[in-house]
């Protein structure tokens, strides 16, 4: 049994792309943990769209064996996300160490994640080691993002280290850092079992893998677990280590990093955060569990075969195994059929999760308009949370309508600031504070509307001030604003897929392109398809579709024009009835180009 003396558990932490999964593999490298020869690019991205998309979505641990001084050191290592969208996942991780490595990119310096995760390394009371990346690009600038790093967060300059995550270089002393400089897990083998449910993912043949992080006591194939939020007992069949791939063992101690399979089938039975414990001798300190992180953005998901209903329900719920942050609720739309209203924190989220459902689930879908959670408070006194258009009351029982705003942290460039400004202003945004970041950097402070950024604020950053700004956002609360349901009719029938929530002052210009949209993709009928916009009575905005021509006085030559009007007057009846009773058949790819609206 190793000695807890010999255990490092550590993260490493940054802003994007600025090489934490490219330090991890040579991390892996180093000790041993992958041959030279084997080791591929992003080694613990084992997700197809991470390597794709080159991000990383989901944290990893695995465990390194090094030599160093005559020991041999287990370290137990996360690689982290940077996305704002997977922040959930960081704060996860921390939860499992002692320690981080805050990264940063030597060429970009200290941007808007770096900062937010740094807060959060800090609040978890861990050991942090600043350390420098990308030093062999001929950008980079150490001086300058050194003196960074000691001005913002007040690291002494010898403290600050350089590497090359690319060719390896000062990879080894960072590894001596961590094992120095670390503090060992606490805990004791000889309490009650006492460990933390940090993540998990659905197997077909084993059901659900708990990966847990055992902080007192020891687990042993066959011993019975229990799990204290849910209040459910399970035999340990298997468990183990990651190095990186999964390597049985016989136990798990304190401070030690690993998976426990118990031939759990129902995905549901789980709980993140959770408290594992020995059901004859639990542990008198369970953990709180994890802070539940609140959705940011809604909107539903349905199969374009209504019949694929059971196979999306089963697809989601495994999902939420490996992602805590997706919620979910059963939705029914008329037009679309019954699917999920789903909660994402943020827009890159709410891709992957679609992505992630038609590849690893072979699932065809529609998703609808994304919007946020409004507040309402009714003229009885009562409050409602609307996360859809048609979950709005009338508005005669509306007293008001309360929207959430967020602190937008931007951290850019000094040229960037006046097109950023005027980008806040034109999304309803409010100046807070600017503060200087060394002498050619700014971080900006806004108060924006959360429906105003969930789209396209982020491309439009980076457009702006091009690429070089960074973006970090938290959610501040509610307030009160003036927001209209839009609902979209097709020959006064109201399609409520289609609805949408806007802001009062630019509810027009939002109805007049979505009209205008629909017009462009519906295909002509039999019959003209009249478009409208509506804010309850009111047409706001209005476009027709003309009706496919058939020319029924072809075969009359000459003779009477009464003849020809009397077929004329017919096919104008035919074509009325036709209107009542027809369905206008509106293609998938229509909900997709008003959801990319």
């Amino acid at each position: 049994m190793q000695s807890k003396e010999q255990i490092r558990n550590f993260c490493i932490i940054a802003h994007i792309d600025h090489g934490k999964s490219t330090l991890a593999d040579r991390f892996l490298e180093v000790t041993g943990a992958v041959d030279k020869r084997k080791i591929s690019p992003q080694m613990l991205d084992s997700m197809e769209l991470e390597r794709e998309r080159g991000i990383t979505i989901k944290a990893k641990a695995v465990r390194l064996n090094f030599l160093y001084k005559g020991k041999n050191y287990i370290l137990n290592l996360i690689d982290t996300p940077g996305h704002v969208d997977f922040s959930y996942e960081v704060a996860k991780s921390l939860q499992g160490c002692e320690g981080a490595i805050l990264l940063v990119d030597a060429s970009q310096g200290i941007e808007a994640q770096t900062v937010a995760n740094f807060h959060l390394a800090l609040e978890s009371n861990l050991k942090m080691i600043p350390v420098l990346n990308k030093i062999d690009l001929p950008s980079a600038d150490v001086k300058r993002c050194t003196d960074q790093l000691c001005e913002i967060f007040g690291f002494k300059e010898d403290e600050i280290s350089s590497v090359s995550a690319k060719d390896g270089e000062g990879v080894l002393a960072v590894v001596a850092r961590v094992i120095e400089e670390i503090s060992a897990p606490e805990g004791d083998i000889d309490k009650p079992l006492k460990a933390v449910l940090f993540d998990s993912l659905y197997d077909p043949y084993k059901g659900v893998i708990l990966f847990l992080r055992v902080f007192d006591g020891k687990i042993n194939v066959g011993d019975n677990i229990l799990l204290m939020h849910q209040e459910k007992t399970y035999r340990v069949e298997e468990l183990g280590v990651f190095l990186p791939h999964a390597q049985k063992q016989d136990s798990l101690v304190r401070g030690e990093v690993g998976y426990v399979c118990c031939n759990i089938k129902n995905p549901q039975e789980i709980d993140m955060g959770d408290t594992i414990t020995s059901p004859k001798t639990p542990t008198q300190e369970p953990f709180e569990g994890y802070k539940k992180m609140s959705s940011m953005v809604f909107c539903g998901i349905f199969p374009t075969a209504p019949k694929d209903y059971p196979l999306l329900r089963d697809a989601i719920e495994k999902l939420k195994l490996s992602d805590a942050s997706l919620v979910y609720e059963p939705d029914n739309l008329g037009s679309l059929g019954y699917g999920f209203r789903c909660g994402f924190l943020g827009l890159l989220h709410m891709e992957i999760v679609q992505e992630r459902l038609e590849r690893e689930y072979n699932l065809d879908l529609i998703l609808t308009s994304p919007n946020v959670m409004y507040r309402v408070k009714k003229k009885d006194g009562g409050v409602l949370d609307i996360e859809s258009p048609h979950q709005l009351p009338d508005s005669s029982n509306i007293e008001e309508v309360e929207e959430p705003f967020i602190k937008a942290t931007i951290v850019t460039p000094v040229e960037g600031m006046d097109p950023l400004c005027d980008l806040a202003k034109s999304r309803r945004g409010e100046f807070v504070t600017m503060d200087y970041l060394g002498k050619d950097r700014l971080s900006l402070v806004f108060n924006l509307p959360l429906g105003e950024i969930v789209v396209d604020f982020y491309d439009k950053i980076k457009s702006v001030t091009k690429g070089y700004a960074s973006f970090d956002y938290e959610f501040i609360g509610y307030k009160k604003t003036n927001i209209v349901k839009i609902d979209i009719l097709l020959n006064k029938k109201t399609m409520e897929a289609f609805a949408l929530l806007v802001h009062k002052e630019k509810a027009e210009v939002k109805a007049r392109s979505v009209v205008e949209k629909l017009k462009d993709l519906i295909p002509r009928q039999m019959y003209e398809v009249t478009i409208q916009a509506a804010i309850g009575s009111r047409i706001i905005a209005s476009a027709r579709r003309a009706a496919i021509k058939k020319n029924v006085t072809a075969k009359c030559y000459g003779g009477d024009i009464s003849r020809k009007r009397k077929l004329w007057e017919k096919q104008k009846k035919g074509k009325k009835k036709m209107k009542q009773i027809g369905n206008i058949q509106v293609p998938p790819e229509a909900f997709l180009e008003i959801l990319r609206m």
